[in-house]
């Protein structure tokens, strides 16, 4: 029996500066491709009842990127947003960011406020990107949280925790998929992601249709869910 589909879906969306290269295109040109790819798969997970979407848009790591490359990525993020809000609106798509702000440029961050004011009454697909994030550094906000809260140990469990989280009231990821043929999550939701299912694929992200994208779908609900459960003689 087929398993639903995925309440919540993670992707590491990677492969759009090797997709430029091969193409003797610059590497703007593989960001620009790979965000009409995001804009295809938002409508196609909105489109078959995905709750949220979260895509790996900008690590922590990539500010150590060339400035003009930072730059050109930060001018994609605003232009896309000043876009889409009106398709936003129109398809109820609820618009969110997790990560780390500070580093945001001060316009940028206004946008994404706005958008996520604007949205946040939206009753589909919560589209949610990861800017300015890294998995350690969310956790570490986490517990400089609780700090500053002054929860005691004896508050602390799992689930209090994850309400520290920037995902905090969400379902943690059933599905994660990376693109490009990397296997390794790079500091994406490493906490959310305990029991998540994964997908690799060697696709580059701007080459990965909304077909794959169901493909990886079916694939997880085919898959028996154990959460940790092991069967005896296993190990």
């Amino acid at each position: 029996m087929k398993r639903a589909i995925p309440r919540h879906i993670g992707i590491i969306m990677d492969g759009n500066g090797r997709w430029a290269e091969l193409r003797g295109l610059t590497r703007p040109e593989g960001h620009k491709r790979g965000v009409e790819r995001a804009k295809e798969i938002i409508r196609e997970a909105g489109a078959i009842g995905v709750e949220v979407l979260s895509l790996y848009a900008f690590s922590i790591e990539n500010w150590a990127r060339p400035v003009d490359e930072v730059n050109i990525i930060m001018g994609l993020l605003e232009s896309t947003l000043r876009d889409q809000i009106e398709s936003f609106m129109r398809e109820g798509v609820c618009f969110r960011v997790i990560g780390s702000r500070e580093r945001l440029p001060e316009h940028i961050l206004q946008l994404i406020e706005m958008t996520e004011q604007a949205t946040a009454k939206n009753p589909g697909l919560t589209a949610q990107f990861a800017l300015s994030y890294g998995g350690r550094d969310e956790i570490l906000r986490a517990v400089r949280r609780a700090l500053r809260e002054r929860l005691s140990p004896e508050q602390m469990d799992e689930a209090t925790f994850s309400s520290l989280l920037d995902t905090g009231g969400q379902p943690d990821p059933d599905l994660i998929i990376r693109t490009s043929g990397e296997l390794r999550l790079s500091n994406f939701m490493p906490w959310q992601a305990a029991y998540s299912e994964f997908f690799f694929t060697n696709t580059l992200w701007p080459d990965f249709t909304p077909e794959e994208f169901l493909e990886a779908i079916h694939d997880y609900r085919m898959r028996e869910r154990r959460f940790g459960m092991v069967r005896m003689g296993a190990i």
